[in-house]
């Protein structure tokens, strides 16, 4: 059963050079930072990037990440990173997938768990209501 992804926000981009080794293979730690242009364009696309609501009255953190490879991403490869919303209760549980664009084969899937902080960097149990009214709007 496939489970809605919510909000589903896409970002492309091209492989650059800098993040390949000698053999033009995306080193395995820059996946994260494809996933985070997502997860940065989905939070933005819902008023929850640093200087919305999130800066002035709450920080999120990340507590948890997960990667799994399923095809190497090469230098100058068009990749579509997609990003939404899994669960948003008690920590915003944010889901990834990394596309290949012409090869149409997945790269990797993951996903990155943030807790709330209040401004004093206290934790927050359960996400505040006015992201959560962000979220589901």
């Amino acid at each position: 059963m496939r489970v809605a992804r919510l909000h589903e926000t896409s970002v492309e981009l091209e492989v650059p050079f800098h993040d390949v080794d000698a053999m033009r293979v995306v080193w395995h730690g820059h996946y994260f930072k494809y996933f985070e242009l997502a997860r940065t364009a989905l939070l933005r696309a819902r008023g929850l990037d640093a200087g919305d609501l999130v800066g002035e009255r709450y920080q999120l953190v990340v507590i948890e990440s997960h990667c799994r490879h399923s095809s190497a991403l090469r230098y100058g490869d068009r990749v579509r990173a997609s990003a939404w919303f899994r669960e948003h209760a008690r920590r915003l549980l944010i889901a990834y997938e990394l596309t290949n664009l012409a090869s149409g084969r997945r790269a990797a899937r993951g996903h990155t768990a943030l807790a709330t902080l209040n401004l004093a960097g206290e934790l927050l149990l359960e996400t505040p209501p006015e992201i959560v009214r962000r979220i589901i709007s």
